[in-house]
């Protein structure tokens, strides 16, 4: 991997846009990830890198925890974040500004420690699951998704593969390595986690149209900028590779994205 293939820093300041471009993806991999992790009724839950919230409001829907401590550094995000529960639920959930390495909570003070498409953005991915592990009582529950970047399996990874042809590099978030199943698992086994088990989900999502799913992709920090550095006849072009890649026609189109997905047991 070259240097052009990676950006120090990626963050999302959107919500009302993340929701758009990737929550509502997040979701449909958040509710099979929910079932396969099966932290019981009742717990105390960590969300870190909570975005703009929308696996938090699965946790609180499906899970029926005692309490939510959700975490992100961006300010904007956390504002949408507030916005998302009803309010006979938005009480179990706290909101805070907070870094994944560095988490504002105590030692043993939850009972479930999740990252949702969090993991390969920390910039030292072992630190973050070592901080999981440290907020976690005995017998908790460290867990974590993303997108199988490497293998073709991010949302917009149809994208990526024209515009390389083009000549147009990826951008790719700092610690993308660490997405891949076999680094996850390093990841947990050398912070001491028992009982490692991992999986994939694939999922799918509609969209009314080509343009559509094109569309969403423009709220993109990943793609935004590539957009950025081409001519208007470049972006035309790219867009009807892309078309012609996934096979589009008019009407609704159906598209797939991978994750991975691991968790392990606080001895």
């Amino acid at each position: 991997m070259t240097d052009d293939d990676k950006s120090t820093e990626i963050r999302f300041d959107d919500g009302a846009g993340y929701e758009e471009m990737m929550g509502r993806w997040s979701a449909l991999v958040g509710e099979r990830f929910l079932d396969w992790i099966g932290v019981p009724d009742g717990s105390r839950w960590l969300d870190v890198g909570c975005g703009n919230g929308a696996f938090t409001q699965l946790v609180v829907e499906r899970c029926h925890p005692l309490r939510v401590q959700a975490f992100d550094p961006a300010p904007a995000q956390i504002a949408y974040a507030r916005t998302r529960l009803p309010a006979a639920s938005a009480g179990l959930v706290d909101w805070a500004e907070g870094d994944a390495m560095q988490l504002p909570v105590a030692d043993g003070a939850a009972d479930a420690a999740v990252m949702a498409l969090v993991l390969f953005f920390v910039p030292q991915p072992a630190r973050g699951v070592v901080e999981m592990v440290r907020a976690l009582r005995p017998g908790g529950i460290a867990a974590a998704y993303h997108w199988d970047v490497l293998n073709g399996g991010f949302p917009f990874a149809p994208i990526g593969a024209e515009a390389l042809k083009m000549g147009v590099p990826r951008r790719l978030p700092p610690s993308v390595e660490a997405s891949t199943i076999e680094a996850s698992t390093r990841l947990w086994t050398e912070a001491g986690l028992r009982d490692v088990r991992t999986t994939q989900f694939t999922v799918e999502r509609t969209f009314s149209s080509f343009d559509a799913y094109w569309e969403s992709t423009a709220q993109s920090n990943t793609t935004r900028p590539m957009y950025e550095t081409l001519t208007a006849e470049q972006l035309a072009q790219l867009k009807i590779n892309v078309r012609r890649r996934v096979g589009a026609a008019d009407g609704p189109v159906t598209l797939s994205a991978r994750a991975n997905a691991i968790c392990g047991v606080r001895p």
